[in-house]
């Protein structure tokens, strides 16, 4: 069975708007090492449509900074599911999934290969409530927002976590990877 990782940017205070968290080649580098680890993406149609518009391949050269080069290249050539009611199709190497959420995830993960990773904060929110992730990363950042929005909020009972690694960055920046206490 294909594990389910989850991976977020939050600042100290618990924002997870992805303007208030500084990237950087470290932060960048280590993305693009989790997509390695992972079969396909899972997205919602927000979060795709961010990342398809952030990181497709550009016009031309000088268009994004040389040191996300690594993880552009990585993102562009992942297979990619996107979670929509709303959009009839979907390129950029993807494919829409339809119907029972939890229904089509499990079939996702009970295909053979490494794993699958998602973005994202709605999404990860209705499969945190069904259960369905096998590992969360936070990426702390060392800033305070000020603002929302904040992960899981509406989170209908509390989940137990057990630390299984972590990693600071030269930034300041802490990446703690957690699994469910099941």
């Amino acid at each position: 069975m294909r594990p389910l990782r989850y991976s977020i940017n939050v600042t100290l205070d618990g924002c997870c708007d992805h303007r208030e968290s500084p990237g950087g080649e470290e932060i960048h580098r280590h993305y693009a090492e989790n997509l390695a680890r992972a079969d396909a993406l899972i997205f919602g149609r927000v979060t795709y449509e961010m990342m398809e518009e952030a990181w497709r391949p550009a016009a031309g050269p000088g268009t994004r900074p040389e040191s996300t080069d690594h993880f552009a290249r990585t993102i562009d050539a992942a297979k990619k599911y996107v979670v929509s009611n709303t959009l009839d199709q979907v390129d950029w190497n993807a494919e829409v999934l339809r119907g029972d959420l939890g229904k089509a995830v499990e079939q996702l993960k009970q295909e053979p290969g490494n794993g699958l990773f998602l973005g994202g904060v709605k999404l990860a929110l209705a499969l945190a409530e069904l259960d369905l992730i096998d590992e969360y990363e936070f990426v702390v950042h060392p800033r305070l927002a000020g603002h929302g929005p904040t992960l899981f909020a509406g989170l209908p009972k509390s989940l137990d976590l057990k630390l299984v690694d972590k990693k600071q960055f030269e930034s300041g920046a802490v990446a703690m990877r957690y699994e469910p206490r099941r």
